[in-house]
């Protein structure tokens, strides 16, 4: 196939207006779908109850999961703790919980959990209960989003240093359409969004800007070395050269994806689904987006050429 042909020669740029009018279109929806929609926190962000319960014997989280939701206790988040025999259990409290103030009645839901565990395996012990407030669950949102703004800060004073401006402000608009793309399929889909979603959401903006570097590392390579080409033959180029390792690199970064979601059990489904949202979006963009805007902002071979100063002593020699 050409696109894992070193000598590709795929004119990239010359989709540049319809591949950016996508990219925005794509972004704009993402922001309008998650102001309207709104993300579906889980329980680690909008509060709930959590227990730990022991069993004597090896249990399955499904199984768990299945007697809990036979018993009309809503979405439950079922992870298992420590080893095969002990497990945690999350929920978020239904009315039939709460007292006449409102407020968690915690032994009212251990009762309940334990009836419909128990019900099924007779071994299970509560271990340990607590309830965790909305307001832990506000802070966690609010750090989550602090850390992704740091990443791309981090990332944007990093490439300024390696390459240049120009660079600089094509990743950090990238890296904002893929985190914006990915978080609005989350919305559209309302797939639950808990710290294992923040935690993918964050690994899909360091594997997309290794993409970007990659291709980065090239453009720079042949501005050096081309004497008369255009800007934007050489960023063609540039995406022809690195073409095949970015689609091997994401093929590979996907099935390990899929392995994880089909194998690694239901705890890390929403990690997996994740990275496989924002692996196909970063792809997409380090192709058709990252290069094009750079074309606009001006690169040339003046911007990347090392910076030699001027040595007097040779200066005054004859």
């Amino acid at each position: 196939m050409e696109i894992f042909n070193h000598n590709a020669n795929i004119h990239f740029l010359r989709l540049r207006w319809a591949s950016i009018t996508i990219a925005i279109v794509l972004a704009v929806s993402s922001v309008v779908l998650i102001a309207t929609r709104g993300l579906n926190y889980g329980l680690d962000f909008t509060g709930g109850v959590s227990l730990v319960v022991d069993y004597n014997s090896p249990v399955q989280t499904n199984d768990v999961r299945d007697a809990l939701e036979k018993a009309g206790l809503g979405t439950v988040v079922v992870q298992s703790v420590g080893g095969s025999r002990e497990v945690n259990v999350r929920l978020q409290p239904t009315a039939s919980m709460k007292d006449a103030k409102g407020q968690v009645n915690l032994d009212k839901v251990s009762q309940m959990v334990m009836g419909a565990l128990k019900s099924t395996r007779s071994d299970a012990v509560l271990k340990s209960r607590s309830s965790v407030s909305a307001e832990v669950g506000a802070e966690l949102k609010s750090d989550g989003m602090v850390a992704a703004v740091f990443v791309i800060i981090g990332i944007m004073a990093y490439l300024w240093m390696r390459f240049e401006r120009r660079f600089a402000v094509s990743a950090v608009l990238t890296e904002i359409h893929d985190t914006l793309v990915t978080l609005g399929i989350l919305a559209l889909v309302q797939r639950e969004f808990d710290m294992t979603e923040l935690a993918s959401v964050l690994a899909v903006i360091g594997y997309s800007i290794n993409d970007k570097v990659v291709v980065f590392d090239r453009i720079r390579e042949l501005f050096r070395l081309a004497r008369k080409a255009e800007p934007e033959e050489i960023l063609n180029r540039s995406i022809n050269s690195t073409l095949s390792r970015t689609i091997i690199t994401s093929l590979f970064t996907g099935i390990a994806m899929g392995a994880l979601y089909f194998f690694g059990g239901t705890a890390v489904h929403g990690f997996a689904i994740t990275m496989l949202i924002g692996i196909v979006v970063g792809t997409l963009s380090s192709i058709f987006v990252a290069s094009p805007i750079l074309l606009w902002l001006g690169v040339s071979k003046k911007d990347l050429m090392p910076v030699t100063r001027e040595n007097p002593e040779l200066a005054r020699r004859p």
